[in-house]
């Protein structure tokens, strides 16, 4: 199907468009002819809009002839071929209409002028559905790219947050052996959420709090009572369409560069709500300034920053401050829900 029908709003401008061309036929007929405007108004209009569909018959031979990938001699004839034939058309629902009409013989000084006409249009609708196909095959290598760099993104994540837990479960078999078993387990239950989640393209927010829950209940086996967990999240976010895994990048920054670096460890704040059609969500943290930097290599929030960018533009940011004993970044991008 052509794709002007699947939009009411283009078939409305197109059928407009050629309901201006008629005019200008119209004028065109009187000017070798004795006929009045409603005589060349009652001719031109009918052939116009009939005209109008024999134009968008060119979709289907330039996507069968694109453009690069024929001989052009080929391509040329096939399209010349076609003009013509169009053309033939044209002319001969012109002589319908006047004979129909009883003009008899009127038209015929017009029919040169017809002719050039009829062609011109056809021709120029050739060019035009060669630029649309153009335009397609750029928007559609513009998605494939898209989702070929959000695949690389995501699969960045699980093997980062897997080092880190793996660590942490390391750190803990030579202090605490039941712990690190209970954070095996938690782990485990985590990864398993994630294999379903994180093959999709989307996941609603209520799903991806769930997984930040049990990232949480891993971490909090680590550092017990040092880790302080403050969730404000407004259930108009529940149904808003996210990247799985976009938040535990945030929250495993603000512990391991934040709550790990305190000795009495400190709180980490999730705050979420919607706003003019925007998810807003803010991961706050302590941190202490005086403590040694650890080594960082800012592999999470660069990935979380990316796969904003890639998957919604600039209508979503990743904001990042810091100010005197707390961090916090927040993620801002469009709330898009399934049934809206």
């Amino acid at each position: 199907m052509h794709p002007i029908f699947r939009n009411t709003t283009m078939l409305g401008a197109y059928m407009g468009l050629w309901t201006v061309l008629a005019a200008a036929v119209g004028a065109l007929l009187r000017i070798p002819t004795d006929l009045t405007w409603s005589q060349a108004l009652s001719v031109a209009v009918p052939l116009c809009l009939f005209y109008a569909f024999v134009c968008l018959t060119p979709w289907y031979l330039c996507r069968a002839f694109p453009l690069g990938t024929q001989r052009v001699t080929r391509l040329i004839v096939n399209q010349l071929a076609a003009a013509i034939l169009a053309c033939s058309l044209w002319i001969a629902v012109t002589q319908l209409l006047a004979y129909a009409m009883d003009l008899g013989s009127r038209l015929n000084p017009a029919i040169p002028q017809l002719v050039v006409v009829g062609l011109m249009l056809y021709l120029t609708s050739v060019a035009l559905h060669y630029a649309l196909l153009a335009v397609e095959a750029s928007r559609e290598a513009a998605l494939q790219t898209r989702d070929a760099e959000l695949r690389a993104l995501k699969s960045q994540i699980n093997p980062h947050f897997l080092f880190n837990c793996l660590n942490s479960i390391s750190a803990l078999t030579s202090t605490d052996p039941v712990r690190a078993r209970e954070m095996c387990v938690l782990l485990s239950d985590f990864l398993r959420k994630t294999l379903g989640l994180g093959e999709r393209e989307s996941i609603t927010w209520r799903e991806e709090l769930e997984l930040a829950r049990t990232y949480l209940e891993v971490e909090q086996v680590r550092f017990g009572a040092r880790l302080q967990i403050e969730m404000h999240v407004d259930d108009a976010c529940s149904e808003c369409q996210v990247p799985p895994l976009v938040l535990q990048p945030l929250i495993e920054n603000a512990i391991k560069h934040g709550i790990a670096t305190m000795v009495d460890g400190g709180v980490v704040r999730l705050q979420g709500h919607v706003e003019n059609g925007k998810l807003s969500v803010r991961v706050e943290n302590s941190f202490d300034p005086e403590a040694p930097s650890p080594r960082r290599h800012g592999l999470g929030l660069r990935n979380v920053r990316s796969r904003l960018q890639t998957r919604f533009g600039d209508a979503a940011r990743l904001n990042l401050a810091a100010e005197h004993d707390r961090f916090s970044a927040e993620m801002i991008f469009p709330c898009n829900k399934l049934n809206s």
